[in-house]
């Protein structure tokens, strides 16, 4: 017979994800192709046209990341002029990122970054991230991140969405006298 405190039983800890098991590996092994890549190239091409040809992938991702902000600053501010908010990025965000993979030196990089600037690439890969968000949106657990974002939409009967925030006046709070019109 023992005596003294009882041994904490601790709860299962949750499975680790598939993605977070497998991006460290999948980060190094294209690390790792990125460099052969390259010094394959760097053989047969010598070394000054590899540095050229990254120097190129530099100059070039930066002319796409500059000009993709700057549509999306300019649907920005059209969107503002018109009183509303912006309907959707345009493939804006996919262009930046494209941008940034040819940015970054190495040469598979440069053709994922190349083909994200292909629009109907950007089109099909941006409808698949918006059913994957609301598939992931309307299974959130109740407590979670995405279920505080669904109970934040109020869904208009035109389909748009507006957030907001619901205020009860108490009856004692009541103001005494007509109301303000509420159009500006």
């Amino acid at each position: 017979m023992t005596t003294g405190a009882p041994t904490p039983t601790y709860p299962a800890r949750p499975r680790r994800s598939r993605l977070r098991t497998f991006l460290p590996l999948g980060l190094a092994a294209w690390l790792v192709l990125e460099i052969w890549l390259l010094t394959v190239v760097a053989d047969a091409a010598g070394g000054l046209a590899v540095f050229l040809l990254l120097l190129a992938g530099l100059v070039l991702g930066s002319v796409v990341i500059k000009r993709a902000g700057r549509r999306a600053f300019q649907a920005l501010n059209e969107a503002l002029q018109r009183g509303g908010t912006p309907t959707s990025g345009g493939g804006n965000g996919l262009m930046m990122l494209g941008g940034l993979l040819i940015m970054l030196p190495g040469l598979i990089s440069d053709a994922v970054g190349l083909v994200l600037l292909i629009p109907p690439v950007q089109k099909a890969l941006s409808r698949q991230a918006e059913r994957t968000f609301e598939r992931k949106l309307r299974a959130a657990t109740p407590g979670s991140l995405g279920d505080a974002f669904q109970q934040a939409r109020i869904h208009r009967p035109d389909g748009k969405v507006v957030q907001g925030e619901v205020i009860r006046d108490e009856p004692g709070d009541a103001p005494q006298g007509p109301r303000p019109p509420l159009t500006s």
